[in-house]
């Protein structure tokens, strides 16, 4: 393979990895509203609402970290972010959405309580994505 031809299958893997991030992004976005939907009206404010505020919880770092994906997905492709460190933050705001909000939701819907050392997790990988972007936005650009 010459060097063309390993640079552009490098473009179409990149590219197909932004699609595959932007539609996690797009599902969890979903989904968050359908919590916060089902938080505000489908339990009984009183006797749910520990329930309600794992929901609520949950449906907001979805939200908020879906945006996130979306963000890293334009600044990288716009060329503003450092390719390396933005790939390893799409992949840990994908851990932590896929660990994070899902255990609050199985815990609001009478999951196992095992449940609640999960979030913790999803937690970390959150945070390490936001360093990761940061580190991105500084990193010295690819010669």
């Amino acid at each position: 393979m010459t060097q063309s031809e390993n640079s552009g299958a490098a473009i179409l893997q990149t590219q197909a990895a932004g699609r595959g991030f932007i539609a996690f992004a797009a599902l969890s976005g979903a989904v968050s509203v359908i919590a916060g939907a089902f938080a505000a009206h489908g339990l009984d404010a009183v006797a749910e609402a520990k329930e309600i505020g794992w929901l609520h919880t949950g449906s907001q770092y979805a939200a908020v970290h879906a945006l996130a994906m979306l963000a890293v997905a334009c600044l990288a492709g716009m060329g503003r972010l450092r390719a390396g460190p933005a790939l390893a933050a799409q992949w840990l705001f994908l851990v932590g959405g896929v660990l994070f909000p899902p255990a609050l939701y199985g815990l609001a819907l009478h999951g196992p309580r095992l449940l609640g050392a999960v979030p913790p997790i999803g937690g970390t990988a959150f945070i390490l994505g936001w360093l990761m972007v940061a580190a991105s936005a500084l990193a010295r650009p690819a010669s």
